[in-house]
């Protein structure tokens, strides 16, 4: 007879445990408001924030110093965004140019691109400007980071802004950067030294070195040109046309 009753025990007891597995599972669920079985949502409306500064650095061409940032940072979910964009080079002389601070929506249209339209405000040492803002921004086929954006004041001013760069992995954290920034507008405005037309070029070459992925210093070189009438303006003021600089910095996020 006990022979008989040993294996029914040990059934009614991996019936038992099995039950009380299973248990804790189906109680989260009805916890959370699903029912037992089904797709779980995806989280996907999180709150998230991040800002990099990929320019800090110094440019040095052999008579002068400058310095220079260019940085960016947005707060929201893997969707919609809040971002903040800011940019602009301090002079040896104590005068700022190139101030450029955009404050913008962005909305997630592909899986690489989002939607972008705000303001912009040219905050320096020459005469303010604001612009409504509209354009794209995200990762290109190959891997380039693009920024596409066009902006139109309140005078009826017009202008485009193209911004790449590429990261060139010599090591797994010794990276060449090729980088380009144009600008464009349609009308001169001669209080800021801008032309009509195809009016400045910022491009350069940096080598980094990632100690960690958060903190890279670098040196590298870049030009500065200016062009049509945005390079007579800057001929009239004194100012050089075309530059070769070295460059020394720090790329950081957080």
């Amino acid at each position: 007879m006990s022979t008989r009753i040993i294996p029914i025990a040990a059934v009614l007891f991996a019936f038992t445990a099995s039950a009380v597995a299973e248990t804790p599972a189906a109680n989260i669920q009805s916890t959370l408001g699903i029912e037992p079985g089904a797709i779980q949502p995806v989280m996907d409306q999180g709150i998230f924030a991040h800002a990099i500064f990929n320019q800090l650095e110094g440019r040095w061409n052999g008579s002068n110093t400058q310095f220079r940032w260019d940085g960016q940072g947005w707060i929201g979910t893997d969707y919609d965004k809040l971002w903040v964009k800011s940019e602009g080079t301090l002079q040896s002389n104590g005068t700022l140019d190139d101030g450029q601070q955009q404050f913008l929506y962005s909305h997630a249209v592909t899986t690489y691109f989002d939607l972008q339209g705000g303001l912009r405000s040219d905050l320096d040492s020459r005469p303010t400007r604001n612009w409504a803002a509209f354009g794209i921004q995200g990762l290109a086929p190959y891997f380039f980071d693009l920024e596409v954006t066009g902006f139109v004041s309140g005078e009826g001013r017009l202008a485009a802004k193209l911004q790449a760069s590429y990261d060139l992995l010599l090591t797994q954290r010794l990276i060449l950067q090729p980088q380009i920034e144009l600008n464009v507008y349609n009308k001169s405005d001669p209080a800021r030294l801008v032309g009509s037309g195809f009016s400045d070029i910022d491009t350069g070459l940096r080598l980094r070195y990632e100690f960690t992925r958060t903190f890279a210093p670098y040196l590298g070189v870049v030009y500065e040109g200016k062009f049509g009438q945005t390079a007579n303006f800057a001929r009239q003021a004194g100012e050089s046309t075309g530059d070769v600089r070295f460059v020394f910095g720090i790329r950081t996020w957080f």
